[in-house]
């Protein structure tokens, strides 16, 4: 409805104007013919006597000027009735397996005091190294060491107003991991169990799953969601007896990376990192010709 009127409005407005645009310049073929050849009182008679030259001169640019305005007017109307336009909406689905695995682990040690808390996370630090390096992973990053008080309230504390009382310390470490191998992340947060029989603190913090050639596969699913909404318009089109003549403009929409089968749409995109297999919808707003 909206383009329908939108080309009636079109159509009326252009007529109006070469309508104008012949008249007047009908009428200044008509002026040009009166300017340089004036009649004067004196050569009234001899002029009345005359057949109507100019007069009938007058009518015929007259005719003309309308003829010409009805010819633009008639092209006018073809090309209006061979742009209107049609706006579709295709879309490109595509299920990928990620094949990037980051793992994020945190050591952490508790100790009454700073000197025995730092000696047990340096032992503790070598059998996580020698637990990674034995499944392969050797290149893993490890984050500052953080250190905290351990506190707890006095008795009476809050009265006084005294600071609680310092009962130990707390070092922890967070560990990142990348690779390739996107089933380790999953077995290093389970095999993390073993390490507690060695009084080891090591947890599994997040695991990301991430897919590295999204934006290959971003540009050849435009593409494909281009050619879906060709094929939209050209269904639609044909039930109405029209044609489809090319492509005006498009504008591509928000990217969904979302679990495999799931249709979760969100209005700046979703990139889920939480699973394995995901799937990729693209969608692109497409305006067609019409003819």
């Amino acid at each position: 409805t909206r383009n329908r009127l939108a080309s009636r409005a079109l159509r009326f407005g252009v007529w109006r104007k070469h309508l104008i645009r012949g008249q007047v310049l009908a009428a200044l073929f008509v002026y040009a013919v009166r300017t340089l050849h004036p009649i004067s009182p004196h050569h009234m008679n001899s002029t009345q006597s005359r057949p109507h030259l100019f007069g009938l001169l007058a009518g015929l640019l007259l005719s003309c000027g309308i003829a010409f305005a009805s010819v633009v007017l008639a092209r006018t109307w073809i090309h209006l009735h061979e742009t209107q336009i049609i706006d579709v909406t295709g879309s490109s689905r595509k299920n990928i397996r990620s094949d990037l695995v980051v793992w994020t682990g945190r050591l952490g040690v508790e100790g009454p005091t700073l000197t025995a808390t730092y000696a047990k996370f340096k032992g503790d630090s070598e059998k996580v190294r020698l637990f990674l390096e034995a499944r392969g992973q050797k290149d893993f990053v490890l984050d500052p060491v953080q250190v905290k008080d351990l506190r707890k309230a006095r008795r009476g504390s809050a009265e006084d107003g005294s600071l609680p009382e310092r009962i130990g310390y707390q070092l922890t470490q967070v560990i990142r991991l990348n690779s390739k191998d996107v089933d380790a992340g999953p077995k290093l947060a389970a095999d993390c169990l073993s390490l507690l029989a060695q009084d080891v603190g090591l947890e599994t913090v997040e695991i990301q799953f991430i897919y590295t050639k999204a934006g290959e596969t971003k540009l050849q699913m435009m593409s494909e969601a281009t050619d879906d909404a060709r094929k939209r318009a050209e269904e639609i089109a044909g039930r109405g007896g029209r044609t489809v003549r090319g492509l005006r403009s498009a504008k591509m929409g928000v990217v969904q990376i979302n679990p495999i089968y799931s249709t979760a749409t969100n209005w700046e995109g979703n990139n889920d990192t939480s699973t394995l297999d995901k799937t990729i919808t693209v969608t692109v707003t497409a305006e067609f010709a019409l003819q």
